[in-house]
């Protein structure tokens, strides 16, 4: 428990025996005998890496209670993952992703909590690291249990019946449509014709703002001034800048890895599908 041991043991065959092995199939010990009775770098990496994952989860979560909200209604979330409000008979309360927005404080308080118990020791084991195992095994369970209900939110689970997931997220499309026309997000792709029409960026920019301008001036979106105005911004802009100025127009110009183009889109999901099996 300190310094090693006189007798003959075979550490590397000891691993083996207990499956802590690499992907290769070679043992994995630890080289020095005061670090490995001393340190607790498995509970706190594992923590760490929890911890980053409900952070995850909880940004994942905000934006789900926001999109089912009535200011959004983007979203709809199945019953079994929502309660009735006690005092509004009307609102369904995003409970699962309320809660594990909340979690994510309790699993990062424990990588906090076990970060400050090693703080101040010396080498080698001491008797503080009993207080390693409640932060470890709950961040454990809390982690688990949350990406299991998650899993089943968002993607339901199969019908008996049919063999199709149900009870899931149902998505307002219409909803998001008309949110993505709001506030003329197509005005880069407007400044990004000009630039393709040989205009540098930086005047780009102004002619477009001028644009702007003028639409909510008028209060209508960049698509719906009429050719001559626009043309009067810029005489390089012709009958196509309709295409781009189109909420799928500007969607489709980003056809590139990462991108928005549903093309891309179809992509990373088929890619992920294929990685998690």
């Amino acid at each position: 428990a300190l310094a090693g041991t006189s007798y003959p043991l075979d550490r590397e065959r000891v691993a083996r025996a207990l499956g802590m092995v690499d992907a290769q199939g070679q043992a994995q010990v630890c080289q020095n005998s005061l670090d490995a009775v001393s340190d607790r770098d498995f509970a706190i990496e594992f923590s760490a890496a929890a911890a980053l994952c409900m952070v995850h989860i909880s940004r994942l979560s905000e934006e789900l209670i926001l999109w089912m909200s009535q200011n959004f209604g983007f979203i709809k979330i199945a019953d079994r993952f929502t309660t009735g409000s006690s005092i509004m008979p009307q609102k369904k309360n995003p409970d699962v992703p309320e809660l594990a927005r909340g979690k994510t404080g309790r699993v990062v308080g424990h990588l906090v909590g076990l970060i400050t118990l090693m703080k101040g020791q010396p080498l080698a084991y001491n008797k503080d690291n009993q207080e390693d195992k409640e932060p470890l095994f709950d961040t454990v369970d809390t982690l688990t249990d949350t990406l299991r209900i998650f899993a089943e939110m968002i993607g339901g689970q199969p019908n008996p019946a049919t063999g199709k997931k149900e009870g899931g997220i149902s998505v307002n499309a219409p909803a998001m449509e008309q949110a993505a026309l709001r506030g003329y997000a197509t005005a880069t792709d407007l400044a990004d014709y000009l630039v393709k029409k040989g205009l540098p960026f930086r005047d780009a920019h102004e002619t477009v703002a001028h644009a702007v301008k003028a639409a909510v001036t008028h209060q209508v979106d960049l698509s719906e001034l009429p050719l001559a105005v626009l043309q009067g911004f810029h005489p390089s802009i012709e009958k196509d800048v309709y295409d781009v100025l189109s909420l799928r127009g500007s969607l489709n110009a980003r056809d590139i890895l990462g991108g928005t183009a549903p093309k891309q889109v179809r992509a990373q999901i088929a890619k992920h599908r294929a990685r998690l099996g």
